[in-house]
């Protein structure tokens, strides 16, 4: 296990983006079994093995590049750890990355599932402000923290982990049809 995170760790230092894009890949199809087994109670015989593979692509090619390079963007724009910066980072986050990402991940889930656009729009219309309430309901907290605690580096994986949760719900709220 030593040996594992050793080698997570110097990927992180000489290839951040693609550790990043792992990461999140891996963990958004955490966050998929999860809903499909524990929220969706499908059992094995019934779980969407192309579900779980497609939130895995999102995972690794929308959000991991996206929300790292918003990290490095933010940190840019408002450089610093201190409780001051925290939260001015938080409310940057939370007031403009977070609805412009959360309509852009509902967006491509549905493209992935294969909607319409019209169907898109539709579902995106349906499950959005619930989302984001939810998401104010999760994320601040976990932000203040990331942002005053956390160095640069280590952001996504530590919002990721906490993200299983959010992955669960969000894979729920956009494959529920």
């Amino acid at each position: 296990m030593a040996a594992l995170w050793r080698g997570c760790g110097r990927l992180l230092a000489r290839r951040p983006g693609a550790a990043q894009a792992l990461t999140a890949g891996a963990l958004m199809g955490a966050g998929d079994v999860i809903a499909q087994q524990l929220v969706e109670q499908r059992g094995l015989h019934g779980h969407q093995c192309p579900r779980t593979l497609k939130m895995m692509g999102i995972g690794f090619c929308f959000v991991g590049p996206v929300v790292g390079s918003w990290y490095r963007i933010l940190d840019w724009l408002i450089p610093g750890n201190t409780k001051v910066v925290a939260v001015k980072k938080v409310i940057l986050d939370q007031g403009g990355f977070a609805p412009c990402f959360l309509g852009c991940f509902l967006a491509v889930t549905g493209a992935t599932n294969g909607l319409s656009l019209q169907e898109n729009w539709a579902k995106i219309q349906q499950d959005y402000m619930d989302a984001l309430v939810t998401n104010y309901c999760i994320w601040p907290p976990v932000q203040i923290a990331n942002f005053y605690f956390v160095p640069l580096q280590h952001r996504l994986a530590v919002v990721q982990c906490v993200a299983i949760v959010w992955n669960c719900y969000l894979s729920w709220k956009a494959n529920r049809m």
